[in-house]
């Protein structure tokens, strides 16, 4: 057999100007290859090229600095990035802003699932995810900028029935981290914190003859992995690169209790977090905790949903549900923050492609994410804020697909002065930004498409409780402390129905020393 063990250095030499390269990873460091993409950011800046290349990723990667997708942010280096999410390089959405590369995004789902499609063969991933959002060709094609001019998806009719089709588009170099190769070039995942994408990203590089290049953190004799600890097989590989000092997370080295390895208490534990004194996150995760229900299938998202899985957890209501996270994860303690993906004793771990088919299938039963802006009609943008490309992630997929979906958030941005914890929320100060406008900047969520689907949509904030309905968004409960005109209708640009029983949400919610008010049902 070839030799197929060589220097990142020497790896990275396989991309050429021009090549479509498939990354991997998560926020954090989750099965990031940092040792290759340093190495393309280190040929490049030693004027080597490549140029012009096409970049694809699913999940945010990065670490808002130097690391992930940061390693690909110059021009010259990029011409086109398709992005599940920006936010982890804030150098690449200024490219995008300033439109020296063609920014697109896709979901994150759909964007891992086309990879096995293509690695088939098939002509594309056809699937109802997407509809009425930024990536349906009627909405803006996934295009974030003016110097992206192509439709990533098309609408077809099957049976009657409106779906999208994400065009296959050729891998030339596949970047994939794992744990370990044998002497063949064997690859397996046993000491990564997920599997995430990593094996259709190689699929799809090798269907369409490209090459696959695969970071490992050691090297084993030939026979050492048995057949099924191999997730991508030798024949799929053309280079291997060893990095000795590959790490679990930026800032954890190893933690088999990450892995799935062990069961207990953390080796190398984050830093902690800053202690955070009671807050509007917690109230608006007490009343989302209210949604719960004995043996739901739940996913959460970052930001105050991250509140709302601590709030299980401190409960002890963590073996009552059925925890899921995009990355294909289940189970275990989530971690947030720049960890968002990591979960410490996961009870299982797939392939992101097949966690993905469970929620278009239907799986979840609820899913508490965040929003960034929402309108009169339920519509709700995250994927492009403030001008700059920020992109959905799992959001999408997740958000379209679950039987109830609970946004969570804030009721108004940039400068808001709140008080609460003695069973009242009180506005001190106004937010200069306000987050329920007339028509969102970009549609990440269609509330129209939510109600065709019969789906159950509520939007939760901390001083007002909000619920989509046929005649748009009716208010229907708020918190007690707050004027209802001052603090939330002269606060939107728009005009809610309200509720004939509008409701006030108990002070328990509210309220330092109570836990808040619902314990699990049952369904």
């Amino acid at each position: 057999m070839k030799n197929k063990f060589m220097t990142a250095d020497a790896a990275v030499r396989l991309i050429r100007d021009g090549d479509t390269v498939a990354l991997m990873g998560g926020g954090g460091g989750l099965m990031e290859a940092t040792h290759l993409f340093q190495a393309v950011e280190r040929r490049f800046l030693a004027g080597e090229g490549p140029h012009g290349l096409t970049v694809v990723h699913a999940l945010g990667i990065g670490d808002k600095a130097t690391l992930g997708m940061n390693c690909f942010a110059y021009a010259g280096l990029v011409k086109r990035v398709i992005g599940g999410h920006w936010v982890w390089s804030p150098r690449m959405q200024q490219l995008a802003q300033t439109n020296q590369i063609e920014a697109y995004i896709l979901p994150g789902g759909v964007s891992s699932q086309l990879f096995r499609e293509i690695g088939g063969g098939r002509p594309g991933l056809i699937t109802h995810v997407g509809l009425g959002t930024v990536c349906d060709p009627r909405h803006g094609g996934g295009r974030m900028n003016e110097a992206a001019q192509d439709d990533l998806a098309e609408v077809v009719t099957i049976d009657g029935r409106e779906y999208l089709r994400y065009k296959p588009y050729r891998v030339d170099v596949a970047l994939v981290r794992a744990s370990a190769a044998d002497e063949d070039g064997n690859i397996s995942f046993e000491h990564e914190a997920a599997n995430l994408d990593a094996a259709h990203i190689a699929l799809a590089a090798r269907s369409s003859g490209g090459k696959v290049i695969v970071q490992v953190k050691e090297r084993l004799p030939r026979g050492s992995l048995k057949a099924r600890e191999v997730r991508i097989p030798a024949a799929w590989v053309d280079a291997v690169v060893v990095d000795a000092g590959q790490r679990s997370s930026y800032d954890i080295p190893f933690d088999a209790t990450l892995s799935g390895e062990l069961t207990g208490e953390a080796r190398f534990a984050p830093l902690p977090a800053e202690a955070r004194e009671f807050d509007e996150r917690q109230a608006v995760a007490r009343r989302a905790a209210c949604e719960l229900f004995e043996g739901a299938v739940v996913n959460y998202g970052v930001g105050i949903p991250d509140a709302v899985a601590k709030l299980v957890v401190a409960r002890g209501e963590l073996d009552r549900i059925y925890q899921t996270i995009e990355h294909g994860t289940y189970g275990g303690s989530l971690l947030d923050g720049v960890l968002f993906g990591y979960a410490r004793n996961a009870s299982a771990m797939l392939d992101a492609p097949t966690q993905f088919d469970f929620y278009g299938g239907g799986g979840l039963d609820l899913a508490f994410l965040g929003f960034g802006e929402m309108d009169e009609l339920g519509n709700v943008n995250v994927s492009r804020l403030g001008g700059l490309a920020v992109g959905p992630g799992g959001f999408i997929d997740i958000a379209q697909n679950a039987r109830k979906v609970i946004f969570c958030g804030t009721f108004a941005a940039k400068g808001v002065k709140l008080a609460t914890g003695d069973g009242e929320m009180r506005v001190l100060q106004q937010g200069q930004v306000h987050k329920l406008v007339k028509r969102v900047d970009q549609i990440t969520f269609s509330g129209p498409q939510s109600l065709q689907r019969g789906q159950t949509a509520l939007y939760l904030t901390e001083r007002a409780s909000f619920r989509l309905t046929p005649e748009g968004l009716e208010l229907f409960e708020i918190a007690p402390g707050i004027d209802l005109q001052r603090d939330v209708l002269d606060q939107m640009d728009f005009t809610p129905r309200i509720a004939a029983d509008l409701a006030v949400m108990p002070a328990g919610h509210f309220r330092v020393e109570d836990e808040g008010v619902g314990a699990l049902a049952e369904r």
